[in-house]
């Protein structure tokens, strides 16, 4: 009889720790939530556009509609290039310790004709940094207009999956698929033709999507 007593304790005890392990697992699980660094152009930022309405603001509230413990921070600059957002990435790391970096620039390197090298130069070393830095990287490729010439435009989209693959970073083909390269494409766009309008946003984070929520886990 005191045997059965005492092994009834001791059960009970254990029972005890494992639902304190549940409470304390808890909190620590919530303590580690990602947190996101997007460093990208005026695709990011909201050039153009009501506050709240560009893709990176979309994305904060779909993850917010999904519950997921997911910080973002937008550091997107219009107008940047690879060589500026390569230029102030450390101090972004060391401010934001992200654990996932989303690397959304190089459109301005084209426009203003700068070589492919050095903006493929510039990617691969803010993928590296970031990977130093312990985060996971996305890469968000981009293409250009059929008048910057044939040649010129393919090996600038090849670029980014070429970054990707050479650094084992998880890639976005074209941010602009669905918006850019499909019938009345400039309905989509705001007047200057470049930037897009807010109707075209949800579809950017479409395609970001589809590749982040595997990415995230």
């Amino acid at each position: 009889m005191v045997a059965r007593r005492k092994l009834r304790r001791m059960v009970l005890a254990h029972c005890s720790l494992l639902a304190l392990g549940g409470l304390v697992a808890g909190p620590l699980r919530a303590a580690k939530a990602a947190t996101v660094l997007v460093v990208g152009d005026s695709l990011s930022a909201e050039y153009g556009l009501a506050r709240g309405t560009g893709w990176v603001a979309l994305l904060e509230k779909q993850l917010a509609r999904d519950k997921l413990p997911v910080r973002v921070v937008n550091a997107s600059i219009s107008g940047d290039t690879t060589s500026g957002g390569r230029s102030r990435l450390l101090a972004l790391l060391a401010t934001h310790k992200p654990s996932h970096v989303v690397i959304e620039l190089g459109g301005n390197d084209a426009l203003r004709g700068l070589p492919l090298t050095l903006t493929r130069d510039n990617l691969l070393a803010m993928v590296k940094a970031a990977k130093a830095a312990g985060a996971k990287v996305m890469v968000v490729g981009m293409q250009l207009p059929p008048n910057y010439g044939a040649r010129y435009g393919q090996d600038f989209a090849a670029l980014f999956a070429s970054v990707a693959r050479a650094e084992g970073a998880a890639l976005v083909p074209f941010l602009l698929a669905g918006v850019a390269d499909v019938p009345n494409a400039e309905q989509l766009f705001q007047p200057d033709r470049i930037h897009p309008a807010a109707a075209a946003h949800p579809r950017m984070l479409a395609n970001v999507w589809a590749v982040m929520q595997g990415w995230l886990k």
